[in-house]
């Protein structure tokens, strides 16, 4: 396994990145959208482990028109006043359509390294809508698309990625946390009709009795089992699309 720290130069400056290769050649690429604490050992520990599986992993710090920032501990972050003042300006700061622009540049960035076939993301809380977003937006590099406990997938937002489901060519796969006020039953049954009616290859699973944020060893709710269901829906998912 391989660690190398990149500068993705993006319109609005410079993203910093690790990017994660298998010990033999990396089969295709895969982006990780981060959640709302930014990138810290955790998400590396997650990228090693798809890198495992023979991917080009890369995670951008989607907050780098704020940095420096943080670190935040992801159990107590959003409990205490100050530090969770500062998440949601991180978080609302970093709009959709800032990423989805990055996105082009991680894209770019993938293919310097060597890494110029299908291309596979994943994105957890705040970076679920990410991905999905990303696929809509590259539909003829991104071919397998999933989020985790992914936050506002089906809001009343005008970039909510339910939106462009017409866009997506690539196949999604939701995981759903049971427990989820940033995506409520409702916005569910708005993301399965319009996936249906777009006719896109897709899958919404529902996390039964667990928290949003389940899937990320740092969080406070942090689901052993449920963790590691996801990881075999993960890594059978980008196995069948990425390869």
């Amino acid at each position: 396994m391989a660690r190398k720290d990149i500068e993705i130069e993006t319109s609005d400056g410079k993203a910093k990145a690790g990017l994660f290769r298998p010990a033999t050649t990396a089969e295709a690429g895969v982006i990780l959208y981060m959640d709302a604490f930014g990138p810290r050992p955790v998400l590396d520990e997650m990228a090693e482990r798809l890198a495992g599986q023979g991917y080009a992993v890369l995670v951008p710090d989607l907050f780098y028109r704020k940095a420096p920032y943080g670190p935040f501990d992801a159990k107590t972050a959003f409990t205490v006043e100050e530090t969770k003042t500062k998440l949601m300006a991180l978080v609302t700061g970093t709009t959709q359509e800032m990423t989805i622009r990055d996105s082009a540049a991680f894209l770019d960035a993938l293919t310097s390294e060597g890494i110029d076939g299908p291309v596979g993301v994943v994105g957890y809380c705040m970076g679920g809508a990410r991905a999905l977003n990303a696929a809509a937006t590259y539909p003829d590099r991104i071919v397998a698309a999933a989020s985790f406990h992914g936050g506002n997938l089906a809001s009343d937002a005008a970039d909510s990625p339910h939106r462009k489901a017409a866009s997506i060519k690539a196949r999604v796969y939701v995981g759903t946390a049971g427990i989820d006020r940033s995506f409520p039953p409702e916005q569910s049954a708005r993301l399965a009709e319009a996936l249906r009616a777009a006719e896109v290859d897709h899958v919404i699973e529902n996390f039964v009795g667990v928290g949003h944020g389940w899937c990320i060893k740092d969080h406070s709710v942090y689901n052993e089992a449920a963790a590691e269901r996801h990881w075999k829906r993960l890594t059978t998912f980008f196995s069948e699309t990425l390869r």
